[in-house]
């Protein structure tokens, strides 16, 4: 599976600070717990991933709008 491909598959996502001073990016699906830490400077890097990947994906949403089912 890669990442433009769709799953029915749930996931709970939780997202904190751990008590040693880490981010916690906590995953848990069907049968799977991803527990993932990440210094706070890594965890900002991932932030801005992130906020670039949705940024990207207004723009496709956008363009995508445009030729569609309007005539």
């Amino acid at each position: 599976m890669g990442i433009d491909s769709e799953s029915d598959t749930e996931v709970n996502l939780q997202i904190g600070p751990t008590t040693l001073g880490m981010v916690r990016i906590y995953v848990e699906g069907s049968g799977i717990e991803v527990p993932m830490d990440f210094e706070p400077e890594e965890a900002e890097e991932i932030a801005e991933e992130i906020r670039a990947a949705a940024a990207r994906a207004r723009q496709m949403a956008k363009g995508n709008k445009g030729g569609k089912g309007k005539r």
